[in-house]
């Protein structure tokens, strides 16, 4: 334990992925519950951000996961127009095992206890279902089913966004923002890329899959039986000669000094959180002349969603302000260019000036 409270210690204080306001460590013995929240930022609003429910391997990856992903959320936020900060919470294990409801009721209570600072939502484990239980003790629980006065499942509006990024992208490389005659390969089609798939199928994309649950992938191609094609695992996936667009649909740390080397797609654009597994492979991407349209920037049609739910929500509004995302990618790659830069570094520079001028205006 003190190994690891050293090590989360340094990463808060010390080092370039910290700089967080606060971490909350929450602990429900009676139901099992053990949870992380980790707010990166309030300077542009309260932190919004899902919960993550998942079996990690340690407390220390749980704690790393909540650092790495709240951050995401604060870039997240700020590049999608949004007056609201960063901040996620993972809860540590097998959904499948350990989730119950007084679990989620004693995880709201931390929740409240923060008095609005951070607002959750769903992520890779929860569910809206999960959102309406953890809204009975906190008002700041959104993703909620439309029957309680929510947004309903923000997949739908996570995948659209992502679509919107693979158009974007096909723009700045092909000069034609559709896929239409394109092979794109997406790996993980549950919650967000099950919806992808769809626009893919109808843009006229050549689609293929994988998925780590046979589940998943006989539901895609049941659903577009001859016009998707699934592959064994995502390491044979990204190796298929001809691809145009890799788009990493599961969970983080899918773009390594190993994936990027075996990579044949020219675009990278994906619904997965924290792509990039460590600093550099950004600038590996671009000296492959790969183009990578950032995660957080391509996935915040979730989080547009669920933002809107807080003062009452319309899909139609929530749509047209996903399909801002098209326009802010393509900014994003003429800031590159411009800067000489990787876009992951040209959209963290838009998002840092847009917080750091929240944050003067807040001193003022």
């Amino acid at each position: 334990m003190t190994e690891m409270t050293d090590g989360v210690l340094h990463t808060l204080f010390r080092t370039e992925q910290g700089g967080h306001e606060q971490v909350v460590l929450c602990q429900d013995r009676a139901t099992g519950l053990k949870a992380v929240i980790a707010i990166h930022s309030t300077a542009l609003g309260p932190a919004l951000g899902g919960t993550r429910f998942h079996a990690y391997a340690s407390d220390e990856e749980a704690v790393t996961d909540a650092l790495n992903l709240s951050r995401g959320m604060s870039y997240k936020n700020a590049l999608a127009g949004l007056d609201l900060g960063g901040g996620k919470a993972v809860i540590i294990g097998d959904p499948d095992v350990v989730k119950s409801e007084e679990l989620l009721l004693a995880y709201g209570r931390f929740v409240e206890s923060l008095g609005g600072r951070y607002v959750t939502a769903c992520d890779v484990g929860t569910y809206v279902s999960d959102m309406d239980v953890v809204a009975r003790e906190t008002r700041w629980a959104t993703g909620r089913s439309p029957e309680n006065g929510g947004a309903g499942d923000s997949s739908v509006l996570t995948a659209f966004g992502v679509f919107q990024g693979m158009r974007a992208s096909a723009q700045h490389l092909w000069g034609d923002p559709t896929l239409r005659g394109r092979k794109v390969a997406v790996a993980g089609v549950g919650k967000v890329g099950h919806y992808l798939v769809e626009h893919l199928v109808a843009d006229g994309a050549e689609v293929l899959v994988t998925d780590v649950r046979e589940d998943s992938v006989r539901r895609v191609l049941d659903r577009h039986p001859g016009k998707v094609t699934a592959v064994a695992d995502t390491g044979t996936l990204i190796r298929t000669e001809g691809l145009d667009v890799y788009a990493p649909c599961a969970l983080g740390g899918a773009l390594n000094d190993d994936s990027v080397a075996a990579l044949t797609a020219s675009v990278v654009c994906g619904a997965a959180n924290n792509q990039l597994a460590h600093l550099g492979v950004e600038k590996d991407l671009s000296d492959r002349g790969i183009l990578y349209a950032p995660d957080y920037v391509v996935n915040a049609g979730g989080v547009i969603q669920v933002a809107d739910e807080l003062n009452g929500f319309d899909f139609d509004r929530c749509k047209a302000k996903a399909s801002e995302i098209f326009d802010t990618t393509l900014a994003i790659f003429a800031r590159a260019k411009a800067d000489g830069i990787p876009p992951a570094a040209a959209a963290d520079r838009i998002a840092e000036q847009r917080m750091a001028e929240a944050r003067v205006a807040l001193a003022v």
